[in-house]
């Protein structure tokens, strides 16, 4: 059988300039830091919630925090997960993708042999000196058991940044404002609250703008936070006790854990606090690029932000009785003002850097079938990777409101939030302990490395963090497992439906004697009829047949399919095949997308498509063309004259119009089924498909052309 591609113009790939680097470098500024920015706000009263009990324990925590920052997010992130990107993408769905193409961790059975020429899929055979790497992938290609549990980690790492998104607000906003109290008093907790309520619905509002223009008009304002807040932590180290810069000596932690035992050991949870937001570094890589996020890191982020905390320390070495509102405490007076406008300005910005990676994270994890087919909406013509979900960006909106209006304090949200952030740090060693062994192929004893130093720190805080499960922790949690559960429902049934359309597939045979049938006719126009399946005849075909006996005189099977790579380009976005004998005029179309890419609009989709299926058509006789005559290549013209007057009578029904047909499949539990399965499948999937965007408007199929074809499918 003749495979062939088509697609438009290759887009020349260019190295991104040093300028521009640089400038991505300052964007990154306002969307990525907000959250490692704004969390000197919180982190020492999440530390010392019953104050401070000896002056050296200030030493310690600063000197965990200091270590914490240079192990987690400068370490680990900035200079090793980044290099695990897709492309450019980062996140855990980027790394599931990654995963996912060098070993058939992925549930539906829709590989094709041709996906791994596409570029940038980057297959490669583990030669005889990586062996290792070969066993891995055999036993995640066998094991169901392997696929499910990399799935699992996935949508809970997807469901833990979603729950960042949704606390990153609710806690940065509510700490900043909270410090309005220092100038006036009498403004009741309740009061504070609303206020902070009131700035979330104005940054959940603003979304829509899209992270291009809103990174743009937010970096100059982080940068003078991060300004501030380095110059405040410069001015508190002069004007109080610089001698807390022996904290740089890490002997002053295992001397807080001697003195303090099980109390230092609960301190964690506050200290990990420092560490909000790292995940962004990561989760928003597609909007920029590897060495500006290192540089924004490297040179601005980490000295402003470890400045502070030192400041702070001083300060508080000299007023310990003021550690339940270090930050504000600290400022000089004169400084107050325009310090606490810039910091609910701060807080905004960092709602932002959660906002944009749950953004990008879940339209991965939408390409991917895992999740209910939503608008995606693409902010930006220059940075494909960055994209807004209105029904999204409402959900969490409304939930960080809530959260906001329950919890009322920043400690409780704390504790929820340090889980949240734990959690995803620990998925995203354990995904790229994978990365290192199937796709890296790296050194045993460096894997090892990794895994235990990484791995075992973030136990520790972990560790810590849950023994504040009743105090808040339980949120993330609740969360998680809703999200998960949804996730993993959709998931379930997409991939049933797949497998019960494989199954059910309508043999060739089958198809020469329904078009044969006398009842049937031959309409005029193109008929484009979507399914997942890509290979066979789908099911609802026969269905669309019996209710109407007609078929367009062109008629194409058209499969939208998502590679687990963030871009396919155009000359190798579709595959054709011939369905059944030439006389029919029948095709099979591919369409092969990345996670990141946006469908075309129905009339350029159409268009482009019809051009392929045209070349199609030319390549095929010329390929089927094997030899010429005597006459010096007749066969050869008579087949390419062939091939033009079929391409006349493409054009000529196009100009009669194209109707695109789908589905409409009502997928019910087979009779015998559990109750369980009943439940997940006769309700929670149908609440599901019922109640968010239908698949014409993601596949921006116009609703005046569109055909829906009820079925019935019994999984």
């Amino acid at each position: 059988m003749l495979i062939l591609k088509y697609g438009g113009r290759m887009d020349a790939c260019m190295q991104v300039s040093w300028r521009q680097t640089v400038l991505l470098a300052f964007q990154s500024i306002g969307v990525v830091y907000g959250d490692l920015g704004t969390s000197p706000l919180y982190t020492y009263s999440g530390t010392f919630p019953n104050g401070i009990r000896h002056p050296d324990d200030l030493l310690g925590v600063l000197s965990l925090i200091l270590y914490t920052l240079i192990l987690l997010p400068l370490l680990k992130y900035v200079f090793i997960v980044l290099y695990a990107n897709d492309n450019g993408d980062g996140g855990t769905f980027a790394l599931y993708s990654l995963i996912s193409r060098y070993a058939k961790t992925r549930m539906i059975p829709n590989q094709q042999a041709e996906d791994a020429s596409v570029s940038n899929y980057s297959i490669q055979e583990p030669s005889s000196q990586t062996r290792r790497a070969q066993w891995v992938k055999q036993r995640l290609d066998s094991s169901k058991a392997a696929k499910i549990a990399l799935f699992t980690i996935t949508i809970l790492g997807t469901s833990m940044v979603m729950g960042d998104g949704t606390l990153t607000p609710a806690i940065s906003v509510l700490s900043a404002v909270s410090g309005i109290r220092e100038k006036a008093p009498d403004l009741t907790q309740s009061q504070v609250v609303w206020i902070s309520v009131a700035i979330l619905f104005l940054l959940f509002s603003v979304q829509r703008f899209g992270t291009d223009k809103v990174g743009y008009s937010f970096a100059p304002i982080i940068s003078v936070w991060f300004v501030l807040i380095a110059s405040i932590g410069v001015y508190n180290l002069a004007a109080h006790d610089a001698t807390v810069l022996r904290a740089l000596n890490p002997m002053y932690i295992v001397d807080y854990f001697r003195r303090n035992g099980k109390e230092a050991w609960l301190s964690l949870g506050g200290v990990v606090l420092c560490t909000t937001g790292t995940e962004a570094m990561f989760a928003d890589l597609g909007h920029f690029n590897i060495r500006a996020i290192q540089l924004s890191f490297s040179f601005i982020i980490f000295p402003s932000v470890a400045l502070c905390y030192m400041g702070q320390a001083s300060y508080l070495h000299k007023f310990p009785q003021d550690v339940a509102d270090t930050f504000y405490k600290s400022i000089p007076a004169a400084m107050f003002w325009p310090t606490f406008i810039v910091a609910i300005l701060a807080a905004i910005i960092a709602s932002q850097a959660m906002l944009s990676g749950a953004f990008a994270i879940l339209s991965k994890a939408l390409s991917l079938g895992c999740f209910p087919r939503v608008e995606v909406v693409h902010t930006s013509k220059k940075y494909a990777g960055q994209v807004y979900i209105p029904e999204v960006n409402f959900l969490i909106g409304a939930a960080s409101i809530i959260v906001t209006l329950a919890f009322q304090t920043t400690t409780n949200i704390g504790n929820a939030y340090g889980i949240c952030v734990v959690m995803v740090f620990s998925i995203t060693t354990h995904l790229m302990t994978v990365v290192m062994l199937l796709v890296w192929k790296k050194n045993i004893a460096f894997i090892a490395a990794f895994y235990v130093i990484f791995g075992a720190t973030e136990l520790l805080y972990l560790s810590s963090i849950l023994s504040k499960f009743a105090e808040g922790g339980y949120l993330p949690f609740c969360f998680s497992l809703v999200l998960m559960a949804l996730m993993a429902t959709w998931h379930y049934v997409h991939v049933s439906r797949y497998w019960y359309e494989l199954d059910h597939v309508v043999p060739a045979t089958e198809l020469t004697a329904l078009l044969g049938h006398p009842d049937v006719r031959r309409v005029p126009g193109v008929g484009l009829l979507y399914s997942e399946l890509v290979q066979g005849i789908p099911p609802v075909f026969p269905r669309l047949v019996d209710k109407m006996p007609s078929v367009h005189t062109v008629f194409v099977f058209m499969s939208i399919k998502n590679l687990p790579i963030p871009r396919v380009a155009a000359p190798e976005r579709f595959i054709f095949r011939r369905v059944g004998l030439a006389e029919h005029r029948m095709f099979r179309c591919v369409a092969r997308y990345g996670y990141t890419d946006q469908i075309e609009g129905a009339k350029d989709f159409s268009a482009s498509l019809l051009d392929g299926l045209k070349l199609f058509i030319y390549e095929e006789a010329a390929f089927s063309c094997q030899q010429t005559d005597d006459d010096g290549g007749c066969a050869l013209r008579a087949a390419k004259a062939a091939a033009e007057e079929e391409q006349r009578f493409i054009d000529a029904e196009l100009e009669r119009g194209v109707v695109y047909l789908t589905g409409e499949a009502d997928v019910v539990a087979a009779p015998g089924s559990s109750v369980m399965k009943r439940i997940v499948v006769n309700y929670v999937y149908t609440f599901l498909r019922r109640n968010l965007s239908e698949s014409h408007k993601a596949l921006a199929i116009p609703k005046d052309q569109l055909l829906k074809v009820g079925i019935t499918y019994e999984i």
